[in-house]
């Protein structure tokens, strides 16, 4: 199992967050975290790199419990992270957003190139290299954190909401790369979506309803019944 989650549970101060909530990843999957806002999927996402801790609960990644390990330990063994919001760097140009995803590796490369299959899944930023990142569109600016986040070499690629305002010709373009991703280097995928179509491109996916998982299954038998309760439809 890439990631196991189990019986976990996260407070703010002495508001309970997260209740109970068990989730696997296994390798070469793509997972979708589904939920209305204010539910806790952030919190889950957050918990996971290392940026909360929990009360209670194991947290394993490929086969090893990671509760006590620092966010950039936890990158080092292979967890990639594309925040809602993408924060990248805006005064850094499209090539220094991207050389700072090295920082991620175990052992830093001897070359600082860019590797031809990050430009093969985003085009887009080959002609873009010199620009500054806070000169990107919104979508562009989304491709950028999610490559930044490849240049890491992660195992788990995990990405909060990465069609959140952004255009649907883009959406369809960022959905093609992550599947594309999933399917040609065995990278595992936990993401958190409202976008119907992008979540069916998911193998599996878990709602969250008031801080615990309440349904998980296949994607390709997501209800109708499960959209409505559960995405921003």
């Amino acid at each position: 199992m890439m990631l196991e989650i189990s019986n976990l549970n996260v407070y703010y101060g002495e508001s309970h967050i997260l209740r109970n909530v068990d989730l696997s990843v296994q390798p070469g999957q793509m997972v979708c975290l589904i939920g209305r806002n204010g539910v806790g999927k952030t919190t889950l996402l957050k918990t996971i790199i290392g940026l909360l801790k929990p009360r209670s609960g194991q947290i394993k990644f490929d086969g090893q419990l990671i509760n006590l390990k620092s966010p950039d330990q936890r990158a080092k063994m292979g967890i990639g992270y594309v925040p809602q919001g993408r924060e990248i760097i805006p005064q850094l140009t499209v090539k220094e957003n991207l050389l700072l995803g090295l920082e991620a590796r175990r052992k830093l490369p001897k070359s600082q190139d860019i590797s031809e299959e990050v430009f093969a899944l985003f085009p887009v930023l080959k002609a873009m290299l010199t620009r500054r990142g806070g000169d990107l569109s919104g979508g562009q600016q989304q491709q950028l954190a999610i490559a930044r986040a490849l240049m890491g070499q992660p195992q788990l690629l995990i990405l909060d909401e990465p069609t959140e305002g952004i255009q649907p010709s883009i959406i369809i373009e960022i959905e093609a790369a992550v599947r594309l991703i999933v399917a040609t280097t065995g990278i595992s995928v936990l993401l958190v979506e409202q976008h119907l179509h992008f979540v069916r491109q998911a193998d599996y996916y878990y709602a969250m309803q008031k801080g615990s998982i309440v349904a998980a299954g296949s994607t390709s038998e997501l209800s109708q019944e499960v959209i409505q309760r559960f995405l921003a439809v």
